[in-house]
Parts: C-alpha cells; structure tokens; sequence
C-alpha cells in the first residue's frame, strides 16, 4: 500500500468524523436578537407591556415595541376563526346580511371637496346599479322593504338591537316557510317586531306597536297568532313588571315608587288577581297606585298616556291592587 493511498484513507476517515461532530452538536442561533447582549441568556416578548426582556438577568432588551396582533383573544382554533375579521361584522338586520357594498350619498372625494357636476351624475348611475343589483330577485326585495320597516319600527319605540335582530331572523323564517301570500308585508314585519319584543323582556303594548305601524290593530293581532302558531314561536305571557320600569322612568319616578309597584304587582300575583287582565293596565295601575303610597304627584291622565291605556282602566285596576296588598298584608 503506498503512502498516497494511506493518506487518502486518513483524510476520508477525518472528514466522517468531522460530519458526526457536526450532527451532535446543537446548532448556535445566528440570529443575535435572540440573545441578552450583556449576559448572553434567552430573551422573550412580553406583548403586555410592549418589551423584549431577558429570562436570565433581567434586562430590558427593547421598549415601546407595537402591537401588530388583534385586539381579541382566542383559547382554540374555532374562536380565532369566528374573530378572524376581514371587514364589516354581518347582520341579519339588512336582507344582504350586509355583505355588500354601499355607495356613500355624500358627493365628496376622499379629501372633503365637492365632485364635480359630471363625478357627481357619475356617483348616481354608479348608486342607481348598485341598489339594482343588490336587490336583483322578489325574495331580496321584499326582504329589504321588511326589515327597513322593522328597524323604523324599533327606532320608534326605543327598542333595542338585540330585538331587531331577532325579529329580522322571525321575518326570515316566515318568508322561508312561505307564510306571506295572503298577507301583507308590513303585517308579517310588525308581527314578527312584536313576538321580538316579548321574547327579549321587553314588550310594548299591541297599542303601542299599532301606532307606529302601518296596518290595522286586528290585522296585526290575527297575523302575529298565525306566525307563532306556524313557527312553533314560545312567546310567554307577558308580564306586568316587565312595563314598569320603562312607565316609572317616562314619568320621572323614584326608585322606591318603582319598588312599591312591583310589590303590588307580586300581591296581585299571589292571590291570582292578574289571571284575565290585560298586563299593560295592571302595570299602570300599580305605578298609579304607587305614586300615590309614597306622595309623589302623577295624575292619572299622565299615567294613561305614557302607557296609551284609558284612565277607567287605570281606576278599576289600581283599587283592586290596593285591596289585594290589604288582604295581603292582614
């Protein structure tokens, strides 16, 4: 064997060994970030307080760093995918669920000046297509005339988003399952708002509704009980402490004339004077009535036209209070 071949034997056995050492030793980060420039340790991120620290020593590597991420949390991959957003939350309140887009009524560009005369028929052609195509079948229009009542309807009575929403969702299943033939759109829409606002603990009385809407006090009535009892819709009775809260605050009372209606209320309750009784008269009567136990001044005409009931109502119902808290009490 001649010396160039035992040396080509030696290197290549240096060179395996080489290649073994390099595979068992941990790689060094190259990155010089990733370590504490005084003592050489672990840094982390800490997203609270906008700093980069040292784990070892304590330094405080950088400051004032931004925030990139999203404002939200999320514990799981199906949050963070709800979260995830990427425009505009959708709503069942508009019949596109309000993915589409709108075309701002305002003639101005991006820097507040006026359009000129030719933007400006521009912008209208541009917004006269945009409503055609966001309404391009019956289905879609008559969504969009219902829920532009419903929301009229709520701003109205000072009704939460919370009801609207589920009146939109009610609307919807009636015009799914194909309730509307036979009946008008406004009468399904004001329906659909009332069974809402019973379901949410926030009623308003059949009077009320009839007076912001624009079908007839029978027609809504007979519709509502032919929508519920097609849905399968659990509308519980509505209760007569539901109203006082919203009558004690329109007629500026204390607390304690709220507090003292509600106790009538529950009296009446208790010996079953409610069953029968239209539960907007008992809800005024007892703030009536209570008005007059802790000497604040509400006449009766006042009462009446906050809760749209006649005074008669509001003097038989308020004298049957009174009498069931004396047996009550007695």
């Amino acid at each position: 064997m001649t010396d160039s071949t035992i040396r080509t034997h030696t290197d290549e056995q240096r060179a395996i060994e080489t290649d073994a050492e390099t595979e068992t030793e941990p790689t060094q980060p190259t990155d010089e970030r990733e370590r504490c420039p005084e003592c050489g340790g672990n840094v982390l991120n800490d997203a609270e307080h906008g700093e980069t620290v040292c784990d070892d020593c304590g330094l405080v590597v950088d400051e004032g760093e931004i925030d990139r991420g999203p404002e939200w949390r999320a514990f799981n991959s199906s949050e963070k995918d709800e979260k995830s957003r990427v425009g505009a939350p959708t709503t069942n309140m508009m019949h596109d669920q309000g993915l589409s887009t709108n075309i701002g009524w305002q003639d101005k560009d991006a820097y507040g000046k006026s359009l000129s005369s030719r933007q400006r028929q521009k912008m209208q052609r541009l917004r006269t297509w945009n409503e055609r195509f966001r309404t391009r079948d019956s289905k879609e229009r008559n969504l969009k005339q219902a829920l532009g009542e419903i929301d009229r309807m709520a701003s109205a009575l000072g009704l939460p988003d919370n009801v609207r929403e589920t009146a939109s969702v009610i609307y919807r299943r009636a015009l799914e399952e194909d309730l509307l033939p036979g009946r008008s759109i406004e009468g399904v829409a004001t329906s659909s708002l009332y069974a809402a606002a019973r379901q949410a603990g926030t009623p308003r009385s059949l009077d009320e509704i009839t007076a912001v809407s624009r079908v007839e006090k029978d027609e809504i009535a007979r519709t509502y009980r032919y929508v519920i009892r097609e849905l399968g819709l659990e509308v519980q009775p509505a209760d007569p402490e539901s109203y006082v809260p919203r009558f004690a605050s329109d007629l500026d009372l204390s607390d304690e004339t709220e507090r003292r209606a509600r106790n009538l209320l529950k009296s009446a309750k208790d010996q079953e004077i409610h069953s029968g009784k239209s539960p907007v008269g008992l809800a005024a009567a007892a703030v009536y009535a209570a008005a007059l136990l802790t000497n604040e001044k509400v006449t009766q005409n006042e009462v009446s036209g906050v809760a749209s009931i006649s005074e008669v109502t509001i003097r038989n119902r308020y004298h049957e209070l009174l009498e069931a808290e004396e047996r009550a009490s007695a």
